[in-house]
């Protein structure tokens, strides 16, 4: 999909692996991801404690998703982070690097005092714009 980040003068560069904005073209189709944890596959919590390991998990959820409706990470255009501690911020930044190597996505990150399971530290939710031909 082509995705392109857009800079301004005015902005201050992201501290994190984010775009100040990114610009997606409509000719495909939207698909938005549900908020992913560090749910595996298997119903369990992965790396319960541990920030980056959840990190990791999330991120293989997201690509599980965004893959499930033809397209890829690249694909991503938005995502939305909730975390229980801000202090993570560096780390879940360097593990987002190691999945979304293209143009990074926009993204906010808030941190929240409770998950639907105690041992979540991370969630995010997404918003893909998947190509679906020739241009």
């Amino acid at each position: 999909m082509p995705k392109t980040q857009i800079t301004s003068d005015l902005l201050a560069v992201p501290n994190g692996h984010f775009a100040q904005a990114t610009q997606a073209r409509l000719d495909g189709r939207m698909v938005f991801i549900s908020g992913m944890t560090a749910r595996n596959a298997q119903g369990g919590v992965t790396g319960v404690g541990d920030v980056s390991a959840q990190t990791h998990q999330v991120c293989q959820n997201l690509q599980a998703a965004v893959e499930a409706a033809g397209g890829t990470l690249d694909d991503i255009a938005r995502v939305d982070v909730y975390v229980r501690n801000m202090e993570d911020f560096a780390a879940i930044h360097e593990v987002r690097q190691q999945y979304f190597t293209g143009v990074a996505p926009a993204s906010t990150m808030v941190e929240v005092s409770k998950f639907v399971n105690k041992d979540y530290l991370i969630e995010i939710n997404a918003i893909a714009v998947i190509h679906d031909g020739e241009s």
